[in-house]
């Protein structure tokens, strides 16, 4: 029943199509919110009028990169059974397309003066810009060092092949459990518009929308994984790699609930906690293996 429920969601068959209609919603999105934005532009509507999403042509790339990090949601769970290490590659990608597309919606309301540093939402910018190329360069080592641990493996004995069933089974029961919480923010979100005529909600409860549930979410599963191994190993590197790891979900799951420079800073300290504790965990492999051949 589950290998069936797995194929069915989680199979290579099953992520074309994801991919391929996630794809079709966020082109279809972005074309929707562009025209928005001209509607009221020529005075054609007059439907939140006000809301800084719908005054400038590029915050309309916003909505479409929500759609993707959905996917990439997706793939998170997808890469949950088969590589521990690309799964916690997937949640760095993912608060860093947050911050991408949080740089997408401050491209459109910057201040071009030569106060720049003066001006707060400038000067944010600064921030984001600077942490997204910091993220983007600390991912890139973390697959990596995770790349050098892949090829220290050898034949997958029936022990990890247990291990690997029962994320199989975290995984089938992630995939509706994430959809589900997709489409009640979604509806929750609606309804808000719905009884506010005049402006959309908040930025910031925009831009934590769905994200700071998931990542709670994440914590428990990850709490989980850890327990499991526990039945598996008692190795005490690979315990505190996984623990590692939780605590770096925290962090990020912690920056949702501050702004600003406090934000950006926890984000790229738990990246680059995950990226320490994976550099440690390979010293620690490579001189058991040495200690093997000896």
């Amino acid at each position: 029943m589950t290998q069936t429920l797995y194929n069915f969601l989680l199979s290579e068959k099953s992520r074309k199509k994801i991919e391929k209609a996630i794809l079709l919603i966020a082109l279809f999105s972005f074309l929707i919110h562009l025209g928005l934005i001209y509607l009221i532009k020529f005075n054609v509507i007059d439907f939140l009028a006000g809301s800084e999403f719908l005054t400038n042509p590029i915050s309309a790339i916003y909505t479409p990169f929500s759609f993707i990090l959905i996917y990439e949601v997706y793939l998170l769970i997808y890469y949950l059974p088969k590589s521990f290490t690309t799964y916690i590659t997937k949640q760095y990608e993912i608060i860093t397309l947050i911050i991408i597309r949080r740089l997408f919606k401050d491209l459109s309301s910057l201040e071009l003066t030569s106060n720049w540093f003066d001006i707060k939402g400038d000067l944010l910018f600064t921030y984001d810009l600077l942490a997204s190329l910091l993220l983007f360069y600390l991912i890139f080592e973390f697959q990596r060092q995770g790349k050098r641990k892949m090829l220290q493996k050898t034949m997958i004995n029936p022990v990890v092949k247990r291990f690997i069933e029962q994320k199989k089974i975290i995984a089938v029961i992630l995939v509706p459990l994430f959809f589900a919480m997709a489409v009640y923010t979604l509806v929750d979100w609606l309804l808000q518009i719905s009884y506010t005529s005049s402006e959309l909600p908040s930025f910031t409860s925009i831009n934590n929308l769905f994200f700071d549930q998931f990542f709670t979410v994440l914590i428990l599963v990850d709490v989980v994984l850890l327990l499991l191994s526990f039945f598996y190993t008692d190795q005490f590197h690979k315990i505190i790699r996984n623990s590692g790891f939780i605590i770096s979900t925290i962090l990020i799951r912690i920056s949702f609930g501050v702004v600003g420079l406090i934000n950006t800073a926890l984000i790229v300290v738990a990246v680059l906690f995950g990226l320490t504790i994976i550099i440690i965990h390979n010293k620690y492999e490579r001189n058991l293996t040495t200690e093997k051949t000896e």
